[in-house]
């Protein structure tokens, strides 16, 4: 049982471990689909926006509720970085992505993120190369991508919708290592509330200086649009991270990360039962590849190294020194060997 052994000291039950991992699974997975039927009739700027506002909104004021210290000017600066970088961009990308590519394609995509992180990690100055098993992983990482763009794959994968998608989980993946050092505040919520709502205003902006706030007309929004948007705060933002935070707190980093791997394959099979998106034997074998990759990069990272008894990651401010403001980093899809002994922290924004 020492995939399931909490940091708090407490055993958790299997049931609570399995529904906990099924809620991330179902619902990160379902988020893609979820975000293309939002954006049919709502700008994707704006819908996202609205989303990451209302969420992050949310998280604040129950994290000031419950006695969270008032944020300093440092740590809303680092929020801004993180919800441009992981929002903005990536989030940004993704639903913009989606008017173009099937929500399971789109997924498949930014599960290149655990690629990026390997590559980043090591090109950086002072990086290490990485092991054999990560190096494989990156290898069948590429080999998925090149199947999923390949010949074989044409006029299943729009170009411009393809490279934003890219472009969204390179950002995904610098705004994860700049989130491990940047100064953010000890209660996670408060912290991943003020990255929400930087993210969420980012986004606004950017609809509106991209001329949707002008061409948007609320009469024009389906109900399906507009359910597929609550969704995504209420299951997506609120519940999904709910679940995983109570996972990174109560088993493996490893085990948790496993969502990494499986939101593609929900993603892919929601599109085509729900949405009728099409599955071919090269997007097939794509995915098989890609989450393979994914799967070894995943593990690769190993077991957090035991942490004082009585003492959560939640608790325990990161690095050697004392008093030393909280090192957030987002409940990364991958942690890498030059970044084994990192905590996987839930404070950036991982709810998709």
């Amino acid at each position: 049982m020492s995939e399931t052994r909490s940091r708090t000291g407490k055993t958790p039950s299997t049931l609570q471990v399995v529904l906990a991992l099924g809620t991330v699974y179902v619902l990160w997975g379902s988020t893609y689909l979820g975000m293309r039927i939002a954006v049919e009739t709502i700008p994707p700027f704006l819908m996202a926006g609205v989303r990451y506002g209302l969420a992050g909104l949310i998280l604040y004021i129950w994290a000031r509720w419950r006695g969270a210290p008032r944020p300093e000017p440092v740590h809303w600066r680092s929020a801004a970085v993180i919800g441009a970088l992981l929002l903005m961009i990536g989030n940004g990308g993704v639903v913009w992505a989606e008017q173009k590519v099937a929500s399971g394609l789109a997924s498949l995509l930014v599960a290149t993120e655990a690629l990026w992180i390997v590559l980043l990690q090591w090109l950086r100055r002072g990086g290490v190369r990485p092991g054999w098993r990560t190096f494989t992983g990156v290898g069948f990482g590429f080999t998925g991508l090149a199947i999923l763009l390949g010949p074989g794959a044409k006029g299943a994968l729009e170009p411009a919708g393809a490279v934003a998608l890219l472009l969204a989980a390179l950002s995904w993946a610098i705004g994860s290592l700049y989130a491990q050092k940047a100064p953010l505040p000890e209660t996670p919520l408060l912290a991943t509330g003020m990255q929400m709502l930087c993210g969420g205003g980012l986004l606004m902006i950017l609809g509106a200086v991209t001329g949707e706030a002008q061409r948007f007309d609320p009469s024009r929004v389906s109900n399906d649009s507009l359910l597929a948007m609550t969704y995504l705060l209420v299951f997506g933002s609120l519940i999904g991270f709910t679940a995983y935070s109570w996972l990174l707190r109560n088993v493996s980093p490893t085990l948790a990360s496993t969502y990494a791997y499986v939101n593609p394959v929900v993603a892919v099979f929601l599109g085509w039962a729900l949405a009728g998106e099409p599955v071919t034997a090269t997007t097939i074998a794509a995915a098989a590849v890609i989450v393979t990759g994914v799967a070894l990069i995943t593990s690769a990272s190993g077991p957090k190294k035991a942490e004082a008894p009585g003492k959560s990651p939640a608790e325990e401010p990161s690095g050697s020194t004392t008093g030393r403001t909280r090192s957030a980093g987002r409940p990364a899809a991958v942690e890498v060997e030059t970044l084994a002994d990192s905590e996987l922290e839930p404070e950036t924004c991982g709810a998709r």
